[in-house]
This record gives C-alpha cells, sequence and structure tokens, in this order.
C-alpha cells in the first residue's frame, strides 16, 4: 500500500518489536526486530527510509533493533539531524531518541539547522511537542498512542499511554509547531482494536509562496 502512494520519502515513528504480556522475554523481542525490518525494507522510496525508535524498541534492546533496521538500509536517526535535497529546494529531516527512555535532545538534534530552513522532526511520544515547540522545529510526526486503540463513540479512547494522552490522533498545531500523530498499526497490551483502522499517513511538503 505505501508503494502505491509512490511516496518520496518514507519515515517511521518507532516500536518496531514488543514483548508479549505472558511468557515473553528482553532477548525473544528484540529478535523480532529482524523479521520486521525485512518486511518494512520492501517499502521504496527515492529519498530512502528513515526511522526513531520507540519505548519498547527501547525496553528490549535499542541496539539490537537499530542494527537490524540498518542493516536492511533503514537509516536511525538517533538525535541527529540530515538534510534532504529535492528539486532545488531543502528541509532537515531530524530524529530523536525515545522521549521516555530519557536519551532524546531535541536542542542537540537541531542545532547545526540553519535557522531559515524547514525542519521535520520524528519523534515517537507525541506529547513530546510542548517541549519541541520551544525550538526551530515545522513540523513533528508522532506515534506511540496507536489512536487510543479502543475507541468508543463519544467517549475518549479507552487506552493511551504515557506521554501519548494529549495529542493522541490526527492533526495539531502546538503554537507555530505542526504535529501529526499516526495511529499506526498493532497492539500493545491486550491484542484488541476497536474501531481504530491501521494508518498509513500520506503528507505533502511544499515551499512557501512568497507574494510578487
Amino acid at each position: 500500500m505505501v508503494n502505491s502512494l509512490k511516496p518520496d520519502l518514507i519515515a517511521l515513528g518507532g516500536d518496531f518489536v514488543s514483548m508479549p504480556l505472558v511468557g515473553g522475554s528482553y532477548e525473544k523481542a528484540a529478535v523480532m526486530a529482524e523479521p520486521c525490518a525485512a518486511l518494512l525494507a520492501k517499502m521504496n522510496a527515492p529519498e530512502g527510509i528513515w526511522a526513531v525508535l520507540g519505548n519498547h524498541d527501547f525496553n528490549t534492546d535499542p541496539r539490537h533493533v537499530t542494527h537490524a533496521l540498518e542493516v536492511q538500509g533503514i537509516t536511525v536517526l538517533a538525535n541527529r539531524a540530515v538534510a534532504i535535497s529535492r528539486q532545488g529546494a531543502r528541509f532537515w529531516l531530524a530524529g530523536v531518541n525515545d522521549v521516555l527512555s530519557q536519551t532524546a535532545d531535541v536542542g542537540e538534534t537541531v542545532r547545526g539547522v540553519p535557522e531559515n530552513e524547514a525542519t521535520i522532526l520524528l519523534a515517537h511520544e507525541p506529547d513530546y511537542a510542548d517541549f519541541v515547540a520551544q525550538y526551530p522545529v515545522d513540523l513533528q510526526i508522532s506515534g506511540h498512542s496507536h489512536g487510543g486503540q479502543v475507541r468508543v463513540p463519544l467517549m475518549p479512547p479507552l487506552f493511551l499511554p504515557e506521554l501519548a494522552r494529549k495529542y493522541f490522533l490526527g492533526l495539531y498545531q502546538v503554537g507555530s509547531l505542526t504535529l501529526y500523530t499516526n495511529a499506526g498499526l498493532g497492539t500493545v497490551g491486550l491484542p484488541v482494536r476497536l474501531n481504530c483502522p491501521p494508518e498509513i499517513t500520506l503528507i505533502t511538503v511544499r515551499t512557501p509562496e512568497h507574494p510578487g
């Protein structure tokens, strides 16, 4: 489905592995990064596939998960930014470590980015946007919430993890920062999703038009 959209660039928001509630172990969970990465590598984009790690990746073995992804050609952004040039324009794609791991550093990540150039930040936890809004970041793309996983009409989602309780799904404006939280796929805890379909988000980035 992603390939049919013909994206220029693919961004992945983390949580490539997860430990089962019963009978699981950190070691077994981390090993599942290999088949996950092999499947994700079937996606194609001329500007590549980029990722950040999520809290479940950090809770198992972040080095193992990172290695599994990068062997398949998926670049993991760990508190760093890279310049993406296309059709005469340039923006910066940045990514921070998982926030709950207390190793995210958005200040260091965007330190070398020119102030007049657009920056897109991948950050697993969406509520981090309240902190990111203090920095020269134009768009934050997050996941983590699973969209609430179980959604009953006229009621708030029944399950929202820490740092995904404020901006849990869709498009938000946080000061001058635009935030999009993707519902992702899969589950955490109980293997149930209700009224919360998996999501692929296609984002179009354009150069601002200048008068005259």
